[in-house]
């Protein structure tokens, strides 16, 4: 039988607790994993594998040291796992037996707060999730920053906000992790962030409202506009209390609970989000070439943060968007405080993180320096503010507070450049401290005090030969031979005799030697002492730091979009609560600074909401559709952060949403076909647009056989015409659809502009006023490379096929063009009506009461004729 080890037993009881997280052990300057934790530990992390003890107790281990850990767990963190840190409680040698040991915190995906494991540019969001019979309840924090969130919402648009919040965890009651296996195969399916299962009592409202009312320090959560909500309070109860039992430490920084605005911003779905490439793009889902990528010009990583905010985030209210218009105006049109204030932001820090850092009693030395320096910055940028006159950078200005006590405390106390840990000394400037300047002089010139010691002595006595030295066994001492031991003071406290000599000490010989060999602990001890009071100090002032931090990454906002402007020539879209939607000589603010080799082609829209409301795209593969209704999305959606935009001139009413209909997405790892993916798609456009919504369709049909995608393109079109009258774009291949303006006057056709020349194809870029009826595929499929014996027999099978289906006019068969008036009274019946029922249609208007019996048979012979014959359809 295999004995079980006093710490082995110590190991697995915390194990037993921590089972869902890899325990990091901590022995001497170890941390060590064991069994199964050790063998996943070496494989992600591709460290040593080895055992402790040999045979058939072997049990299997790993392990790194404590002070390189944390780029260890920043790839587990990275690969998903938990992480339970488990230290020394006491000092080794102050054991009696087995070291005490416990969990002084759990690191998650959703929990981290350390710079090396979080991206600046990014928040990190825990998020959990209630669902009910009718709504889904939705909490969510940056831990890193004390953001915390809640929001009642349809059950429908619970996958728009993981596609906008990207959180890293999800906590869920165990009922529904356990139970709704179609939920969770569409929440795993659709969240990159990890699966965290909580008990079902956790998110109850009673035991919610308690836990955030005890975190709160309140009686209630009216004062946040909270007390009325829905499942959201169970949610949030939950956050709270996954926060406390793994953090283990204060998290009194999360100040106050916010429900989440969306009244007043535009709601983008995940589509939408994707197919815009609003934060990532969809081939590489990186943040480069992506919309974010390329405008972003922040300095500092609380502006950059807010920044993604805006781009995914937009406003809908036109008072809302000039205030923020105007600030940026003020800084389009100042260039030199323009500059002064940027110059100022690149030299701060992330307050908002290190203020985290340092309320959770996890900031070091380096953070309290970071964040001194940075306070340094602001009585200038400050003092900048106030030649401001919009409302928004008076407003920032009145909100920063330069916190001159927290910036001289930290400069007064600490050195400028002190060590990364905070036990090992070094931390803390001479002069702020007497008794530590002590210690410090004591172990750093302690030979010189013995030598000193030892010249007095001699003077004192008179022997020459007396020396003071030292060993382990009594400490140091005064050696003096015996020539001269009837010189020796009767102070001296005889301690051993050698040959030859006496060996003696002395009450102040012994005091400093007390103070000498204790000198460096002692001091270590102190500074760290010290240094946990300093930042107790600063963690006082948290709410302040937070307020200003919110106020930099505002004015960094602005700037950053002033900078963009004058950079690339953008100008200041006029905003209004009407329908119109013009904007002339429009650039993609994508490809306009991407482009290499090429200057981008500017192209206008003008729809008025009124006459104007949809326009039908037609042109070539490759002319430049989907990139000219992209753009114009990306236009709206800028101006609605308050951003200028590349264009000569605009005018944008304001939308309520941005609908997209471009590409198959990543739906189809699903198990989708195209075709279900765009009618998914399309229905929630037609489900959820409103006359102020801007809607963008590329290709819809394209997913099934040609008739059946003319139809349902065609009657989709119809439909937003008539029922929701959004403004929309709707790029196609479908000719047909070219007719519509003929039926509908506010339907208008427009083209990408090509040049043939021979059989070569020029595209223009240009967008014109004019349906087209060619596609130009087969010159598409010869650029692509496609080989030439292809290409030619593709030709003879398109004349083969125009011959049969088209006209002597070039027209398809089915769909026939007479006189326009003609054209007005039958080309929506012909297009769309089988042959059938074209023939109870003209029986319906048979007057049976006055044709004769003789007349009625040529009618039925005429009839049966004509579902024959296909050539009179």
């Amino acid at each position: 039988m295999i004995t079980e080890t006093p710490m082995m037993r110590q190991y697995n009881e915390i194990k037993r607790q921590h089972k869902d997280a890899l325990l990091f052990f901590r022995m001497g300057d170890f941390y060590e994993l064991f069994f199964e934790d050790a063998k996943l530990a070496a494989k992600v992390l591709g460290i040593t594998l080895t055992s402790r003890s040999k045979g058939e107790g072997a049990i299997p281990m790993a392990g790194m040291p404590h002070h390189s850990s944390e780029s260890y767990i920043r790839r587990l963190i990275k690969a998903g796992y938990k992480v339970a840190i488990c230290d020394q409680l006491q000092d080794p040698d102050e054991a009696k037996g087995i070291v005490d040991r416990g969990v002084t915190r759990i690191i998650t995906p959703g929990t981290v707060t350390e710079d090396t494991l979080l991206e600046d540019k990014s928040n990190n969001y825990l998020m959990a999730v209630l669902e009910t019979n009718s709504m889904l309840g939705l909490s969510w924090i940056d831990l890193s920053t004390g953001r915390f969130e809640v929001e009642d919402i349809q059950k429908e648009l619970l996958f728009d906000e993981f596609a906008r919040l990207n959180p890293s965890e999800l906590l869920l009651p165990e009922e529904t992790v356990r139970n709704n296996t179609s939920f969770m195969e569409r929440v795993r399916a659709e969240c990159d962030g990890i699966v965290t299962s909580r008990p079902d009592w956790e998110f109850s409202k009673d035991t919610a409202y308690r836990i955030l009312t005890e975190h709160f320090g309140t009686t209630s959560l009216e004062g946040f506009g909270c007390e009325d909500l829905g499942p959201s309070l169970g949610a949030a109860g939950a956050v709270i209390q996954y926060l406390r039992e793994t953090q283990k430490t204060s998290i009194k920084h999360i100040g106050k609970i916010q429900k989440h605005q969306t009244d007043n911003r535009i709601l983008i779905d995940k589509a939408t989000q994707q197919s815009l490439e609003l934060t990532q793009t969809m081939r590489t889902r990186n943040r480069e070439g992506s919309l974010l990528g390329v405008i972003d010009q922040t300095k500092t990583p609380m502006g950059a943060r807010l920044f993604r905010e805006w781009v995914i985030s937009p406003l809908s209210i036109s008072a809302e968007i000039k205030y923020r218009q105007l600030g940026v105006k003020e800084l389009f049109e100042k260039s030199e405080l323009r500059r002064e204030l940027r110059n100022i932001l690149g030299n701060i820090y992330d307050i908002e993180r290190i203020s985290t850092k340092v309320s959770c009693g996890r900031a070091n030395a380096r953070d309290l320096v970071s964040l001194k320096q940075s306070l340094s910055k602001l009585p200038a940028l400050k003092e900048k503010l106030t030649f401001c006159i919009s409302d928004i950078l008076v407003s920032i200005e009145q909100q920063i507070d330069v916190l001159d006590e927290v910036r001289t405390l930290i400069g007064t106390a600490i050195v400028p450049d002190p060590p990364p840990m905070i036990k090992d000394g070094g931390l803390i400037r001479e002069g702020y401290d007497a008794t530590l300047d002590e210690l410090k002089y004591i172990s750093k010139n302690g030979k010189s005090w013995i030598a000193n010691f030892q010249a007095e002595e001699i003077a004192r006595t008179g022997i020459n030969s007396l020396k003071v030295g030292f060993n382990k066994v009594f400490g140091y001492y005064i050696e003096v031979t015996n020539l001269h031991k009837d010189n020796i003071p009767k102070t001296y406290i005889r301690k051993q005799t050698i040959k030859n000599a006496e060996r003696f000490i002395t009450p102040e010989l012994k005091d400093y030697e007390t103070k000498v060999l204790t000198a460096d602990e002692r001091a270590k001890d102190l500074e760290y002492d010290i240094f946990i009071q300093i930042r107790e100090q600063v963690g006082a002032f948290t709410p302040q730091l937070q307020k200003t931090s919110e106020a930099i990454a505002l004015i960094d906002v602005l700037s950053a979009l002033a900078s963009l402007a004058v950079e690339n020539r953008y100008i200041m879209p006029e905003i209004t609560d009407s329908l119109e939607l013009k904007i002339t000589d429009g650039r993609h603010p994508v490809l306009d600074r991407k482009l290499v080799g090429e200057s981008f082609v500017p192209n206008d829209v003008n729809l008025d909401g009124i006459n104007d409301k949809i326009m039908v795209i037609t042109g070539p593969n490759m002319a430049g559709k989907s990139t000219y209704i992209r753009q114009i999305a990306l236009l709206v959606l800028m101006a609605q952060m308050g951003s200028f935009i590349p264009a000569r001139e605009a005018v944008i009413g304001t939308v309520d949403r941005i609908f997209t209909r471009v590409g198959a997405s990543d739906e189809l790892s699903r198990g989708q076909s195209t075709f279900m993916v765009e009618m998914n798609e399309t229905s929630n456009i037609l489900n959820n647009a409103t006359e102020r919504s801007l809607i963008i369709l590329d290709e819809v049909g394209r997913g099934t056989s040609t008739f059946d995608g003319v139809s349902i393109a065609w009657a989709i079109t119809e439909y937003i015409y008539q029922h929701i009258k959004a403004r929309t774009l709707f790029a196609t291949h479908y000719h047909e659809l070219t007719e519509l303006s003929i039926l509908f006057p506010g339907i208008k056709n427009y083209n990408i502009a090509v040049k043939e020349w021979g059989d070569e194809i020029i595209f223009l870029r240009k967008i014109v006023e004019g349906g087209t009826d060619k596609s130009y595929g087969i010159h598409v499929a010869r650029l692509a490379g496609i080989p030439k014996e292809v290409i030619q027999r593709a030709r003879i099978i398109l004349n083969n096929l125009e011959a049969a289906t088209l006209d002597v006019n070039g027209k398809p068969k089915f769909a026939p063009m007479k006189s326009a008036q003609d054209k007005k009274q039958t080309a929506q019946l012909k297009l769309f009506v089988s042959k059938q029922d074209m023939v109870i249609e003209e029986i319906k208007k048979l007057d049976t009461t006055k044709i004769s019996p003789i007349d009625a048979l040529n009618k039925l012979d005429e009839l049966k004729k004509k579902l024959e014959d296909d050539s009179e359809l």
